[in-house]
């Protein structure tokens, strides 16, 4: 299990997504530069402890509404060929040194880990704590797998983010968050899977809400 170190990380996770969600296409805030804060998220391990992995959910108050974000983010010692486009920044830490910061939807190991996730096989982390579950996490899957072992097309929308498998099976990263009604997230109709999670509303509350969806081809006639 990843290991959290008590340190600093110049410049800031907020800072860099401060100038960088502006160039998303699912990003919707008001005029000038965000106003975030984070508000949850939580963790998934690496299996071979290269890649610091992070579901993050930011909020941003610059609209005229707050808006809650899912901003999943590797953290890497070298660059990773092939996703220059996919590059946050780089910052320093304090431990580990020069780390390169993704969009994690275009990092393969997050991508695996994820589908490991629906499956069952990868358990949700803790964001702030080492060698802790995140409890609030919950995930669903009708069937059995395996899932596609890599999810190489990546298109940015609207509202979400889509990741293809070659078989057209979809994992779909819900941008912006909603809580679901109830406090009870339930899955959306013709979804395969889903995971969902839990974060801080502006008015304090802990909201649940699905975060991630499965979908998967129909059967061929």
């Amino acid at each position: 299990m990843a290991v959290i170190h008590r340190t600093t990380l110049e410049p800031t996770k907020l800072e860099l997504l401060t100038g960088w969600l502006p160039t998303r296409p699912w990003y919707h805030g008001g005029l000038g530069e965000p106003k975030l804060g984070k508000a949850g998220g939580f963790r998934l391990d690496d299996p071979k402890g290269e890649v610091g992995i992070e579901f993050m959910v930011v909020r941003d108050g610059s609209g005229d509404a707050p808006v809650s974000y899912l901003v999943p983010l590797t953290y890497r010692a070298a660059p990773l060929d092939g996703a220059e486009a996919a590059l946050v920044g780089t910052a320093e830490h304090g431990v580990l040194g020069r780390r390169w910061v993704y969009d994690a939807c275009h990092d393969p190991v997050a991508v695996a880990e994820l589908a490991a996730l629906l499956e069952g096989r990868a358990e949700p982390q803790a964001q702030s704590v080492s060698h802790t579950p995140d409890r609030e996490v919950s995930r669903a899957l009708a069937g059995e797998g395996p899932l596609p072992a890599e999810f190489p097309a990546v298109e940015d929308g609207e509202e979400h983010t889509e990741l293809t498998a070659a078989d057209g099976t979809v994992l779909r990263v819900l941008r912006t968050l909603h809580p679901a009604q109830d406090g009870a997230p339930q899955a959306e109709p013709g979804a395969a899977g889903h995971v969902a999670g839990a974060w801080d509303a502006p008015d304090g509350t802990r909201a649940q809400g699905l975060m991630v969806l499965l979908l998967t081809p129909p059967p061929a006639p």
